[in-house]
């Protein structure tokens, strides 16, 4: 214990902290207590045309007013989405054996980054038909993916091309720019963009960011405001072998990793804004669909605001007081929250109750956007029991779900998690609230991994917008799919959502 102690000091991390991970690896985490999947009209609301005009009036009339952010998770390489095509350039070159291969390759001339590939070959003395011809595809594959080419597999998804216009390409971090300005411009005329982003991957954020910010800014009288933060150190999590003993590197030190995307908890706690726009790097259309976007993104923040006025306004009676509101608050944390009061709440003291309440109201909001289940993967919209006996509603990955006696409810599930929110970190008095309070420490993750060939077990933190924000108040809000359009493999890039407008 000693050693361990020591090691655990050196590497500058806590004693206590890094035990009790060591010891959840032993004892594992709890499953979620599934009720059952959250569904239109039974805890997924499908706003009206009417609601989502209305609703996107309300917020265009209030966002002068308001401190607005876009927070853009963007950290770590885009190397798995090239997994496949690494597999080819190990092979033996047959594109038959490989299918993912064989479609990059058959469609090159559709993807936007098509002409700096061309042009790369050409510094080599060749071009794209000409290795078409030749059937050298390995030189293709390894001019797109490496660094003596265009050097793609090395590089974030934000920094890649992802859409063609007429006269230009837009990466990702392009597209979240003009993303912000449909949605996202607040007080004093400003969209704020904020990205996390791995250390190595940093220069190239402010470089792209740069060249976007200063095209914007010449065509609308708009100003950029664009920050940075990568995931903390702290929140790393130790790295176990197989029998849960701390696993060391060659050098003896420990092994800690990235503690996942609920590390991020942290950096999303030290933004300073009344509403944060949160939706994932690769998750972008294209103005194809930028109106249909526009509208509920709107509509969901206009919402959380008038969610949000009410919270306030019944605090404030409560504090007051609050006999004469008691009922109205019930109701509203039922009908409006969808929070089920626990059994013990009706038995319990008058003051008991008044304050039972005030704890359920006073925490950050969200207003989640829900698509329909079309089978990909991730988690999705459930109601879940609480350890103080109330229900509400919860994001719930797989992992989360006890597969022998709740996995049925996965296929009762209805909708999908496109990580797609508004929400609110602020308190009655303005001042944010601390938002490791309201995270569910029993929703983290084992996994599965390996070092040099070597197996491991890996420590997650509770995911950023399913246990991180267990106990927040949660609205779901049924977006359209066209809203939906993230890039996991190369070949996404080839569905119509990503393809340009063809005018006929």
């Amino acid at each position: 214990m000693e050693a361990l102690s020591e090691k655990i000091s050196i590497q500058g991390k806590s004693l206590p902290t890094v035990m009790d991970q060591i010891n959840r690896f032993a004892i594992g985490f709890p499953y979620l207590s599934i009720i059952r999947p959250a569904q239109a009209s039974d805890g997924i609301t499908a706003l009206s045309e009417g609601q989502i005009k209305r609703l996107g009036e309300q917020y265009l009339a209030q966002r002068d007013h308001l401190d607005i952010v876009k927070f853009v998770p963007a950290s770590g390489a885009a190397s798995r989405m090239f997994k496949k095509l690494f597999e080819f350039l190990d092979g033996d070159g047959y594109l038959a054996y490989n299918q993912d291969a064989e479609q990059f390759i058959t469609n090159l001339k559709h993807f936007p980054f098509y002409g700096d590939l061309d042009k790369s070959l050409a510094e080599i003395g060749s071009y794209i038909g000409l290795a078409l011809q030749d059937k050298d595809f390995k030189l293709i594959i390894s001019r797109f993916l490496n660094d003596h080419g265009l050097g793609y597999g090395n590089l974030p998804k934000g920094l890649l091309k992802f859409h063609r216009y007429d006269d230009h390409e837009r990466t990702p971090v392009h597209e979240h720019f003009v993303e912000g300005l449909e949605y996202g411009v607040g007080r004093g005329g400003k969209v704020n963009l904020h990205f996390t982003v791995s250390k190595e991957h940093l220069e190239g954020f402010r470089a792209e960011c740069k060249r976007v910010k200063s095209l914007l800014e010449k065509d609308h009288d708009i100003t950029f405001e664009v920050s940075f933060s990568q995931q903390k150190s702290s929140t790393d999590t130790i790295a176990v072998n197989v029998d849960n003993t701390p696993f060391l590197r060659h050098d003896g030190s420990l092994l800690f990793r990235p503690g996942g995307h609920g590390a991020l908890l942290e950096n999303l706690a030290e933004i300073d804004a009344d509403l944060i726009y949160i939706k994932n790097i690769d998750n972008v259309a294209g103005e194809k669909a930028s109106m249909i976007s526009k509208e509920y993104k709107m509509a969901m923040g206009g919402l959380l605001l008038n969610i949000q006025k009410q919270v306030f306004d019944y605090v404030d009676a409560l504090n007051d007081g609050g006999d004469g509101v008691k009922a109205e608050v019930e109701d509203f944390l039922q009908r409006e929250l969808c929070v089920v009061l626990p059994e013990s709440y009706w038995d319990s003291a008058l003051l008991e109750q008044r304050s039972f309440l005030k704890g359920k109201l006073e925490r950050p909001i969200r207003v989640c956007g829900m698509v329909r289940n079309t089978g990909e993967p991730g988690g999705g919209p459930f109601w879940a029991k609480n350890p103080d006996g109330s229900i509400s509603l919860q994001i719930a990955e797989k992992a989360q779900i006890d597969p022998e006696k709740q996995v049925a409810l996965l296929t009762e599930s209805t909708h999908f998690n496109p990580v797609d929110l508004v929400c609110s970190l602020k308190k009655r008095d303005g001042s944010n609230y601390s938002l490791q309070q309201f995270a569910d420490q029993e929703a983290g993750l084992i996994s599965e991994k390996s070092l040099n060939g070597k197996a491991l077990k890996a420590l997650e933190l509770p995911g950023l917008w399913n246990g991180a924000m267990s106990d927040w108040n949660t609205i779901f809000v049924e977006v359209p799919l066209e809203t939906f359009t993230p890039v996991k493999t190369i070949n996404d890039l080839l569905r119509t959502e990503h393809q340009p407008v063809v005018n006929v």
